[in-house]
């Protein structure tokens, strides 16, 4: 007696679309972490942009664009954080 459903590959078109998927979430969290919420944003953006490459995406321009923001997301906070020398800034 089996408990358990036997498993079942999923087929590559589809594990291609989550990595273009994710490729195009990178770029768009990269872009809105130069505005916003920097801190989250752009370690979330390389680490979409990263896995996507890792999982072949079709779009890899997409996802170094994104992975590329994430580092800008991070280098505009350090920036800030240098000027203001709090982990929040405000204009």
């Amino acid at each position: 007696m089996h408990l358990t459903a036997p498993a079942t590959a999923r087929p590559a078109r589809s594990r291609t679309r989550d990595a273009d998927g994710m490729a195009v979430a990178s770029f768009i969290l990269g872009l809105l972490g130069l505005l916003v919420f920097n801190v989250f944003l752009g370690p979330t953006a390389i680490v979409l942009a990263a896995a996507s490459l890792w999982r072949g995406t079709g779009r890899k321009g997409r996802a170094y664009l994104g992975m590329g923001l994430g580092v800008a997301d991070l280098l505009v906070l350090l920036a800030f954080i240098q000027m203001d020398s709090t982990l929040s800034w405000s204009f």
